[in-house]
């Protein structure tokens, strides 16, 4: 686990020559076809090494929800294990690995006109007055939440308005379902957030160069596809459609997108900080392969003793 740009995918590879790993990315743009560049996406010479599945399983128009990883994360652990290896979950979606640990909240599922509805306030009266909104009606939820994360706030005010109840209220009320599975959890930073920071700049410079740009292009000319799915809110193809559409220069596109991927990393950081039993390292060490193995292996160990 750890935020975008800290090297999980670098890792995973040396976790696959030394251990009888397979890979499930757990990653909610990854699962897109046709998003490769702005996804990090493995290349296909990294693929063909170390094949990752629940990669390019689902077409951008589609939606895809946490329940749904689950599920299928989980028919394809079994299958793994079955055959007397070991799942290896790589990504920075923290809710698919919390949902994966505890189960899933009961939640409504999603009204497209409301979602509809709450854009077009947003677009009148800005994002921070629905949040504001949201803490009148769920304060522990807007504590959480950023004024400036959209897709959350919408989703907290959705379930309020559906309900009848709180986020927080249904997230309490829900059974936990405990995992089959006793996992080893392996958590990567930098040391330092400005070293995180420059990752951050360098990996969308040189998506930019890779053609990021012409990929939301060739997403935009579709007419299936609009900036308000889920899959064109992935940080990056956002600010750059904005720009495509007009909206912003080039040179504003990309300031945003970086901005927007820092805030995605701290996020994904803050959410990591409340995990139980994780064990950290520290990205760019020349002793992070080496480290990671032999605590994996240590405890690897302590099961089958």
């Amino acid at each position: 686990m750890g935020p975008t740009a800290s090297g999980k995918t670098d890792l995973a590879l040396e976790f696959v020559k030394h251990l009888p790993c397979d890979i499930i990315s757990v990653d909610s743009a990854m699962i897109y076809r046709g998003m490769d560049i702005g996804t990090a996406k493995p290349g296909p010479e990294v693929l063909a090494r170390a094949p990752h599945r629940l990669i390019d399983i689902l077409d951008p128009s589609e939606s895809y929800s946490a329940a749904r990883f689950r599920d299928d994360a989980l028919a394809i652990m079994r299958g793994i294990t079955a055959a007397g290896r070991m799942p290896l979950l790589v990504g920075g979606t923290m809710l698919y690995f919390d949902v994966l640990q505890h189960g899933i909240s009961p939640l409504p599922g999603a009204d497209p006109a409301l979602r509809a509805e709450l854009d077009a306030r947003a677009a009148r009266e800005g994002w921070p007055a629905l949040h504001a909104e949201l803490a009148r009606l769920d304060p522990a939820a807007a504590q959480r939440i950023t004024p400036g994360d959209r897709q959350r706030i919408q989703r907290g005010l959705e379930v309020c308005y559906i309900s009848g109840r709180t986020l927080t209220e249904l997230h309490a009320a829900a059974e936990v379902s405990p995992s089959e599975y006793r996992h080893i959890k392996l958590a990567l930073a930098p040391a330092e957030r400005s070293s995180l920071h420059q990752a951050i700049e360098q990996r969308f410079q040189a998506m930019l160069e890779s053609g990021f740009l012409d990929e939301v292009r060739g997403l935009r000319a579709r007419s299936d596809l609009h900036p308000g799915m889920p899959s064109m809110r992935a940080v990056g193809y956002r600010q750059l459609w904005e720009h495509l559409q007009g909206s912003t220069s080039l040179e504003e596109a990309v300031r945003r997108g970086i901005v927007a991927t820092r805030r995605y990393a701290k996020r994904q950081l803050t959410w990591l900080r409340a995990e139980r039993d994780v064990r950290w390292f520290e990205s760019g060490s020349t002793r992070l392969a080496t480290d990671a193995l032999a605590y994996a292996r240590a405890r690897l160990a302590e099961w089958s003793a």
